[in-house]
């Protein structure tokens, strides 16, 4: 994309690492707040500079010039030719089809930030309440230690994984924060994340999910 100018032909939409970005913490950073307002559209806008501003907030052409091309360096943006439209139709028979690409072996599930089971594939029955229960306390842990990792050690992400000698996830977590809600992402195995389809869940819970309330 040419950040210097509008292209009125292209679609704005978040990529993988972009709509994750969105949700992976609580606080409303402007390329959050951009991400965040763009995934509660029902259609990808066409990319605009003004488009850019009633996104962010922000005030001027030249901050959302500035802007975009932050998010464009980041990776958290691309412009499509095409119009993508958020998904339709009910949750309940959406997510476990888009879960599934999420993990190599197909094991992946979603639960609220209370430890409830919303959706998933792949797990045995009797595992899904325990994941659940677990990805919930982990979330509590990452919410009591929050200023600890942010800021005293910087770390740039929220999940959490249990690893094996080499470093490689066994089972991960990645908690989503959409308006309101905290969800949390389990996934076990090796993690495919960076692909369309997770736009696509969080740009359906966010659809969903995404209004604050004032």
């Amino acid at each position: 994309m040419d950040s210097s100018r509008a292209q009125q032909d292209l679609y704005l939409l978040p990529t993988p690492a972009g709509a994750y970005y969105a949700v992976s913490r609580p606080v409303a950073a402007t390329p959050r707040k951009l991400l965040r307002n763009l995934l509660q559209r029902d259609v990808s806008p066409l990319l605009t500079m003004q488009g850019i501003q009633e996104l962010s907030g922000v005030t001027s052409e030249a901050e959302a010039t500035m802007l975009l091309k932050r998010l464009q360096k980041q990776g958290w943006v691309q412009g499509t030719t095409d119009i993508h439209r958020a998904p339709q139709g009910n949750l309940a028979t959406l997510l476990p089809a888009m879960l599934a690409p999420l993990s190599g072996n197909g094991k992946v599930l979603l639960a609220d930030y209370q430890g409830f089971f919303i959706a998933g594939c792949g797990f045995d029955q009797e595992k899904v309440e325990e994941i659940s229960a677990l990805s919930a306390d982990l979330a509590s842990l990452q919410d009591r230690h929050m200023k600890l990792l942010t800021r005293d050690l910087d770390m740039s992400t929220s999940a959490w994984a249990l690893v094996d000698a080499a470093g490689n996830s066994q089972l991960g977590f990645w908690p989503l924060y959409i308006g309101e809600q905290r969800f949390v992402l389990a996934v076990e195995g090796l993690p495919c994340l960076n692909q369309q389809v997770l736009v696509e869940l969080i740009w359906a819970l966010t659809v969903r999910y995404g209004a604050i309330k004032e």
